[in-house]
């Protein structure tokens, strides 16, 4: 289960919440026949369809179906595909020297069938006899038996070659530290001190991080519960709610998951209720407006943490359906509409006590959790994210009632779209004052706000400012 909002489409066109990359579903993908009882071969062909709308930057990791493959596979489907977008850069570069002319557009299924054979050889405890093998026999089941003989050779010199091929090709930076040019060139104009360290901790897959829903249990009853289950875990530093778990497990492994007691959220993502806390616990019953609420962990920390009337609001349908699927579990109640943040044909009137808006974004603070943003993001969508934001917090602050606070965040990582965004905003905005605490524990200040960069074993990367409306 993902720890941040879903993987979506990396185009972000204006329709104010509608989510970027890292938050759309994109529609399902043509079925073809079951990959199931096909073996390793079966296993590879289906790899290497998931990843070509990747590759071709039509589609995300969130299509991936894993149903099409016997069970037992399932697991080694995800590391595949995760691993192949997560290391894509060294595996492309790789696959440019060992074949002598590069394949056609519509081969594109046997470059990520050659992906997939580079990926296990370097990075997984496969034989490499099934490696090479199973992986170039794929290539019958993609309908292009020719492949076969050129995977073959590709696989086998690399497996003879390994260590002088990638020394090779890691004399790139962008090839060693496994992002594009842009990416590595936007981290470092932003962070000159932290951008290595960020492009490592992006490389790395994330904990497994919970949630424990204080309204069922303490955290302290809560790891104990699973420390009888066998699953070792420790508490946050700065989330009084997390835990996180030594290993990831399955969901269904967490003891009272079914019943609500504990839900998967990074710790980053759990400090959005720490920060609106205030203008929350002496209100019983206040207003709150949680905008771009999908797939509604936040929106579920809030009412685990406060007695408050919220509307929680998103404009895909679809993924609201998890949020009412998340509250029914957890046992609490929204009011959840299908609506434009951008827009206010949804409200009411009545102004709002507090707001969190968790804005549509880069995902470059979640790189490790939906490493197929590398790809799928391109430089420009920064500029035209930038102005959603703009357009959200113009329209959103309306909303809101004198007196009343705002929480804007960000998964980013890029000024743009959480400091520069919010002093642009403070410009523009007379009755609008900073109210994010100084002396926060966790992150560092970025302007009107904190912010806290992706760490190899700790959070996410994210941003956040709080803002009060004078009254």
């Amino acid at each position: 289960m993902s720890q941040a909002k879903d993987n979506r489409r990396h185009d972000a066109k204006p329709n104010a919440n509608k989510a970027p990359a890292h938050k759309r579903r994109p529609g399902k993908p043509h079925r073809q026949a079951p990959a199931d009882g096909q073996g390793g071969q079966g296993l590879r062909a289906e790899a290497a369809r998931a990843l070509v709308p990747i590759l071709t930057a039509r589609g995300s990791l969130a299509s991936l179906d894993d149903s099409r493959v016997a069970p037992r596979d399932r697991a080694l489907l995800r590391e595949i595909c995760y691993g192949v977008c997560r290391t894509l850069p060294r595996l492309e570069a790789l696959a440019a020297v060992l074949l002598k002319s590069p394949f056609k557009a519509r081969d594109t299924d046997i470059q990520a069938l050659l992906l997939v054979g580079i990926y296990q050889l370097l990075y997984l405890r496969i034989p490499a006899h099934a490696a090479v093998g199973e992986t170039a026999g794929a290539a019958r089941l993609l309908q292009k038996a020719w492949a076969t003989r050129v995977l073959n050779g590709c696989l086998r010199r690399l497996q003879r070659e390994a260590s002088e091929l990638q020394a090779k090709v890691d004399r790139e930076p962008a090839v060693a530290l496994l992002h594009p040019v842009w990416w590595l060139k936007s981290l470092r104009q932003a962070w000159p001190d932290d951008w290595r360290e960020i492009a490592i901790a992006n490389n790395q897959p994330g904990p497994m991080t919970l949630r424990v829903n204080r309204r069922r249990i303490s955290r302290e009853a809560y790891l104990e519960r699973l420390r009888e289950a066998g699953i070792e875990a420790r508490p946050c530093e700065h989330a009084p709610d997390g835990l996180t778990l030594d290993s990831p497990c399955d969901v269904t492994a967490l003891p009272g998951f079914a019943e609500g007691e504990v839900s998967v959220q990074d710790e980053a993502a759990q400090l959005a209720v720490e920060l609106i806390g205030p203008a929350l616990a002496p209100r019983p019953g206040a207003r709150v407006l949680d905008a771009c609420c999908a797939p509604g962990g936040k929106t579920a920390h809030l009412l685990e943490a406060f007695d408050a009337s919220l509307q929680a609001l998103d404009s895909d349908g679809e993924r609201l359906g998890r949020v009412t699927d998340t509250l029914t579990r957890l046992g609490l109640s929204a009011q959840v509409s299908t609506a434009d943040a951008g827009a206010q044909d949804w409200w009411d009137g009545t102004p709002f006590d507090a707001i969190l808006l968790d804005a549509p974004c880069s995902g470059s603070g979640v790189i490790r959790r939906h490493p197929d943003i590398k790809r799928l993001r391109r430089p420009d969508d920064i500029g035209r994210l930038a102005a959603l934001q703009a357009r959200l917090l113009d329209n959103l602050w309306q909303t809101l009632a004198p007196g009343g606070t705002l929480v804007y965040a960000t998964c980013s990582v890029l000024p743009e779209e959480n400091a520069e965004q919010i002093a642009a905003f403070l410009a523009r905005t007379p009755d609008a004052v900073v109210s994010t605490p100084e002396a926060l524990p966790w992150g560092q200040a970025a302007g009107a706000g904190r912010q806290l960069l992706p760490r190899e074993h700790g959070h996410d990367g994210f941003f956040y400012a709080r803002l009060t409306r004078q009254a």
